[in-house]
């Protein structure tokens, strides 16, 4: 079999290789909130103050210490073994203010210029659209290191939102342009790696560079240090990414629909974009897509705050978090578009869901083994986590394109974007409420929020392989429909 490489020109790998650059920024801009939220909070004054140790003394000071007070009196009368008073009561970097400018601040404009934007991406240069928004997107989380008040990293977040929008519709659909169709399951996954190459920077960048307190500035840095390179980038595809040739749908049933670009107004688009959105499979993939990301944003946006809090530092989890979504991350949404690849060509597109379905009942366990086991094993538990848990990325992007037509396919990415961002972006705002309600029935701190995290993290994904079930019903029917059409047609011919 002919390797990936030689099927496509250096010009191709090379757009690849800066689309997977771009998205890597995407994720690393928007994820340094959750990384840097406890200091930040502790500077700007937002979200839930709880007892917690004083960083200003050393492990050996602080060992055998137990800062699990409820309220602040009881915190600050707790003692280590030489008498100093050792717990203080600060913000945490949780609750609903942190909820909210991590989840629906961002995620409502994000979602909702994704389809403002995707509408654009039809009709206008989608190269000059993308460099655009990842220049604007820089410069909010450039901004954000030197947020003096919640209000103002409000507008930053919501800012953010607005560029990020346009970045993964813009990219899905020049790939879809710029690579052959055989090869799209296994574009998107390569692609799909900046999430988690993103993601890991955010965990190395966000807790070392903390740490090292340049200018004595701990967090400001790592927003300063990760909005700069992305203004780079941006002018680097202003002026070296061609805009590429729009292609025909791929299948014969799509090409009915199919028209000539040039002649079709904006109401026929949009016409045609919703008569492909609502068909049952592809409505059914969306909501449990939405179900599997929702379990993505809650533990990424708590990851940090939950390590935090069974005792785990700033260096610990850098350690760690800075490389496993890379290894575990990366090779699974390759594999999910080389599998699924592979797999639709002698079964159909239909089965392309069933893979979805089995990485996700497996990833299941190990996801609760991370909040089961102490670390190191938590750590362990989160690469087959990943590996098998992010396979869905890739293959319901291509999902996505096979079933509609070029002429909307950009718009119709941003609305599966919209379904599935809206649901699970929002989806961290029953963190604070189940981890109160757990904190009420009894439990410690870190105890509430981890039952909080085994209902919304591999309960969801086991909630998510459920619901992809009738999706992947619904594709096989219609496939079957599909050769039973060719089948008479052939017969009508001859």
């Amino acid at each position: 079999m002919e390797p990936f490489w030689r099927k496509v020109s250096c010009y191709s790998m090379y757009a690849l290789v800066v689309f997977l650059v771009t998205y890597l920024l995407n994720q690393l801009n928007r994820y340094m909130l959750a990384i840097t939220s406890k200091p930040m909070a502790q500077e700007i004054h937002y979200g839930d103050q709880a007892c917690m140790t004083n960083s200003s003394f050393t492990d050996d000071e602080l060992k055998g210490v137990n800062c699990n007070a409820t309220v602040m009196a009881s915190c600050h009368n707790i003692t280590n073994k030489a008498g100093n008073f050792v717990c203080e009561w600060n913000y945490n970097g949780q609750g609903l203010e942190y909820q909210i400018v991590a989840g629906p601040v961002f995620i409502l404009i994000y979602t909702f210029a994704g389809i403002f934007i995707g509408f654009l991406a039809d009709r206008y240069n989608r190269k000059i659209l993308l460099a655009s928004c990842l220049i604007f997107w820089s410069a909010m989380t450039l901004l954000t290191g030197f947020v003096k008040e919640y209000w103002q990293l409000v507008i930053l977040r919501f800012g953010l939102g607005f560029g990020e929008a346009g970045c993964t519709p813009f990219v899905a659909s020049m790939l879809g342009d710029i690579f052959p169709a055989e090869l799209r399951g296994t574009t998107l996954g390569i692609y799909n790696w900046g999430i988690y190459m993103g993601y890991s920077m955010s965990y190395a960048i966000g807790n070392f560079i903390t740490v090292a307190n340049i200018n004595g500035q701990g967090w400001r840095w790592a927003f300063i240090i990760s909005g700069i390179p992305g203004i780079v980038i941006g002018l680097l595809i202003f002026f070296t990414i061609k805009e590429p040739e729009r292609k025909k749908a791929d299948s014969g049933t799509n090409d009915k629909i199919e028209a000539n670009v040039q002649q079709i107004d904006k109401a026929k688009r949009r016409r045609d974009t919703l008569k492909a959105f609502i068909q049952p499979s592809l409505l059914l993939a969306c909501l449990a897509g939405s179900v599997r990301n929702a379990a993505g944003y809650v533990f990424a946006y708590n990851t940090q705050l939950y390590f935090n809090d069974i005792g785990q530092t700033k260096e610990d989890i850098g350690k760690f978090m800075s490389w496993i979504p890379i290894v575990g991350g990366s090779l699974g949404v390759l594999f999910g578009g080389f599998i699924s690849d592979r797999v639709v060509k002698s079964r159909g597109v239909y089965a392309r869901v069933a893979v979805i379905i089995a990485s996700l009942v497996v990833a299941a366990p190990f996801a609760a083994g991370t909040l089961f086991f102490n670390p190191p094993w938590a750590y362990i538990c989160q690469i087959p986590s990943y590996l098998f848990g992010e396979m869905w990325i890739s293959i319901t992007l291509a999902l996505v394109i096979e079933l509609v037509p070029s002429h909307i396919r950009t718009s119709t990415i941003a609305a599966y974007l919209f379904i599935i961002s809206n649901i699970g972006g929002n989806m961290p705002l029953l963190v604070p409420p189940i981890n109160d309600a757990f904190i009420k029935a009894g439990y410690a701190k870190a105890d509430a929020l981890r039952g909080a995290l085994y209902i919304l993290y591999p309960g969801l994904y086991i909630l998510g392989a459920v619901m992809f079930i009738p999706s992947m019903f619904v594709l096989k029917r219609d496939q079957a429909r599909a050769k039973m059409n060719d089948y008479y047609q052939m017969n009508e011919s001859t």
